[in-house]
């Protein structure tokens, strides 16, 4: 009797090594297993038990090239201070088991900070300090552990992912032998006493038993590679219904032509399994076709600021930037593109990327990467890099940043595993009563059952019909972070408004100064202390001084969120902010932005808010929603705001950013659903608390890992229309388990009382995924058309 390893699984072949009261085939794994229990991380195996992975024991040097400058950094995604992040190609991960582990990379080494695996794709993304870790040795660490990446120059060059054309090599093997299958099974088809049909049938029914062999063991292969690993982790999933059927269909045949008893049914299962193939194919391109349409489509509605050489600035879009441009990044801002630092002092916090809080210095001449987010004044920057929009979603779905909600995924899993149990079921006690009746109509009834019942359509319903509405949302200037976002903008039935840059005009105020005539020389060194800032109130106070745009040096810029900034600018020191900022007192209910140079109270600009346009008649129709209403400024506008929103339930005025994440939190208590919308500056708290959060965006860089939502601005009077479509997308999902369940239903009846043949069900599978597609995707199109007719 063979033994098998503890760790990897494998028969002992040779030596038999013992450790632990436990067997290893070798010191590869039992060196894993004992890291893994050094570090108490043994409840890998009680995840799945012999789901390691046999470590290579190739060359140690064989990683050392990774070191060399170039290829470094060639390879890696990001490198700054002692921090890189890196992407590695693992090939070999195949289960929770290993992504349980390779997520815990960070308890096994110190110098890794975090670990992240894209399951379908493979891969495997590591934070680490490069400087007591390097590539190599990382690279020979995950080989130790078994999971040695794979590098070459498609992965070095990080290309994007291509139609699987082992796929495409199945869906030919399988036609291949289903027509040559059919035409070999025609004779016996049609029937009659022919001697020399008679005499070679024998070789036909070899050639069609030849021909199906490739078919079943290696074109169905995934479908046993799914239905297994489901199994391993005690978990029935959709394709064990299959694998049966195939391999009723494949043992039926068999018998048949050894025992001359009929040509069996080779040709049938090889068109099945054709049709199945047909259906993944397509499928897997529509699913291609949702992903690249959101990769390249413009996600977020930000406009960057591009200054030309003369000091001029334009917002320009994102997708617009072009390696040679010069752009403005203020403070708070993210970084949109790899730069070189031309006028200003970088201080870079690149959390978003690592993980890590640490800030990092940069100088006139220095690159800076994408994603990195500038602490203090303004940069000047020129791009070297294309604006990647799929990076820049990496960041927006970066684990750090998810809330984690189960929803109609989750629903659509049980509902297959019950699924699955109720089929097997149908199929028992159809074979029993059939096999009293008639021993060959039972096999093909049990087969017709297992391929009929197959919840594909299901599955499909509810990632369809989200991809679509993704789209939708997109393209009218609602950029949503992931389908789950829709579902629980479905459920949501409160609504909080952040005042300023929400559903006040960024750009639109009467503005007027109080105070002491300010000479052009503190008029330009404002102005320029202005342009550091992400502020709404600081943006049009810029725009609405004219006076040349000439650039200064800012020097200690420091910002406290929900006061105020000051710097040095010219030897002299000055603040921008709030009265309380300024050391002064408000005595008015009033917007205001006070100024004051070394200590001395310049004066301040009054700011009187423009609300956008049809405001009151989007109120009007969420009489649905309770609304609130939050502002860090003081009550002055609170009348007009009733006047405008009669169906407001609260407001609060005078709220620090800590004030407002509190503030959704009480909310929450109570049983609430809430959508927070803010400009993604000061609410980032609160937008990351709430359910959901929509970050606004105008003219600026005001992308926020925060948020759920990106929404332009002048949509923020469409929002009721969003949230109809949201609400919209839900009805279609349920429809579609309607129409799959009719399916099912009409199906199994036919099935079970002996009408359908297994090759009809195998076409009708398909088409019955077909069905969903096609009506989520007339459904979806029709929600859109409903609530935008001028969306392109």
């Amino acid at each position: 009797m063979s033994e098998n390893c503890f760790h990897c699984g494998q028969d002992i072949e040779k030596e038999r090594i013992s450790f632990d009261e436990k067997i290893f085939c070798c010191n590869g794994c039992k060196s894993v297993y004992e890291i893994l229990n050094i570090n108490n991380l043994t409840n890998f195996y009680a995840l799945n038990k012999k789901a390691g992975i046999r470590p290579n024991e190739d060359n140690a040097s064989q990683f050392d090239y990774l070191d060399t400058p170039e290829i470094f950094n060639k390879i890696t995604d990001f490198s700054e201070g002692n921090t890189s992040l890196v992407t590695f190609k693992i090939p070999v991960i195949h289960c929770s088991s290993c992504i349980w582990l390779l997520e815990s990379l960070h308890t096994l080494n110190k110098d890794i900070k975090y670990s992240q695996v894209n399951f379908t794709r493979k891969t495997l993304q590591i934070s680490f300090n490069h400087t007591d870790l390097k590539l190599s040795e990382l690279a020979k660490f995950l080989t130790h552990l078994g999971y040695k990446p794979a590098i070459n120059l498609e992965t070095a060059e990080k290309n994007d992912d291509y139609l699987d054309k082992s796929l495409l090599v199945k869906l030919a093997i399988a036609g291949f032998a289903f027509g040559n299958g059919m035409f070999l099974a025609f004779p016996e088809y049609i029937g009659g006493e022919d001697v020399w049909m008679q005499h070679y049938k024998g070789l036909f029914r070899t050639l069609m038993f030849l021909l199906a062999i490739p078919v079943v063991f290696y074109s169905a292969s995934d479908y046993y590679k799914s239905a297994w690993y489901g199994l391993k982790n005690k978990i029935v999933n959709i394709d064990v219904p299959i694998v049966l059927g195939i391999f009723v269909l494949f043992g039926r045949s068999i018998y048949e032509i050894a025992t001359d008893y009929g040509p069996g049914y080779f040709d049938t299962l090889c068109g099945l399994l054709f049709f199945m193939l047909l259906g993944k194919m397509f499928q897997k391109r529509t699913y291609s076709s949702l992903s690249y349409d959101r990769d390249y489509k413009s996600f977020y509605p930000i406009a960057v600021t591009k200054v030309d050489f003369g000091g001029k600035q334009e917002n320009i879009l994102l997708s617009e930037i072009k390696i040679g441009d010069r752009i403005l990044v203020r403070n708070q801002e993210i970084i949109p593109v790899d730069a070189i630092l031309i006028n200003g002092e970088g201080n870079i916090d690149n959390s978003f990327i690592t993980g890590e809080s640490e800030n990092i210095s940069k100088q006139p001449g220095d690159k800076i990467f994408a994603g990195g987010k500038q602490i203090g004044s303004s940069l000047e920057l020129e791009v070297i890099k294309n604006v990647d929009q799929s990076y820049l979603t990496q960041l927006w779905n970066k684990e750090a940043f998810k809330k984690y909600e189960t929803g109609l995924d989750t629903l659509i899993n049980n509902i297959s595993k019950y699924f699955t149990f109720i089929i097997l079921g149908i199929a028992l006690i159809a074979g029993i009563y059939w096999s009293f009746f008639d021993l060959e109509k039972m096999f093909q009834v049990i087969s017709a059952i297992l391929i009929i019942a197959c919840p594909c359509a299901l599955a499909l319903s509810s990632p369809f019909t989200f991809g679509h509405i993704m789209r939708i949302l997109g393209r009218n200037k609602f950029y949503v972070k992931d389908t789950l976002t829709i579902e629980k903008l479905s459920k949501i039935n409160t609504l909080v408004f952040d005042k300023t840059g929400t559903i006040t005009q960024r750009k639109k105020s009467n503005i007027k100064f109080e105070g002491t005539e300010i000479q052009d020389f503190d008029i330009k060194n404002i102005k320029t202390l202005l342009k550091n800032s992400n502020h709404p109130l600081s943006k049009s106070l810029y725009e609405f001084i004219e006076i040349d745009d000439d650039y200064f040096p800012v020097v200690n810029f420091e910002e406290i969120s929900g006061k105020g900034y000051s710097a040095t600018v010219r030897g002299n020191s000055y603040k921008i902010g709030s009265a309380k900022y300024s050391g002064k007192e408000s005595k008015n209910l009033e917007t205001a932005v006070y100024i004051s140079k070394n200590d001395e109270y310049l004066g301040k600009f009054i700011f009187k808010n423009e609300y956008r346009e049809n405001l009151k008649t989007l109120f009007r129709k969420l009489t649905k929603y309770k609304i609130y209403i939050l502002s860090g400024d003081n009550s002055s506008e609170e009348d007009q705001l009733k006047n405008m929103i009669p169906n407001v339930t609260s407001m609060a005025f005078n709220q620090s950013p800590e004030d407002k994440l509190n503030y959704i939190q009480q909310l929450q208590h109570t049983g609430l659903k809430v959508a927070m919308l803010g400009d993604g500056l000061n609410d980032a708290g609160a937008l990351k608390q709430s359910n959901v959060g929509i970050a606004i965006s105008d003219d600026t860089n005001s992308f926020t890992p925060s948020s759920d939502v990106i929404m332009n601005g002048e949509k923020v009077v469409d929002l009721e229309k969003y949230l109809n479509v949201c609400k919209g997308s839900i009805t279609i999902v349920k429809m579609t388990f309607v129409i799959s369940f009719l399916y099912n239903v009409v199906g199994l009846s036919f099935a079970v009382t002996g009408h359908m043949s297994p090759l009809f069900a195998a076409i009708l599978m398909p088409i019955s995924s077909i069905t969903v597609i096609a009506f989520t995707t007339f459904s979806t199109w029709i929600l859109g058309r409903k609530h935008f007719r001028k969306a392109h």
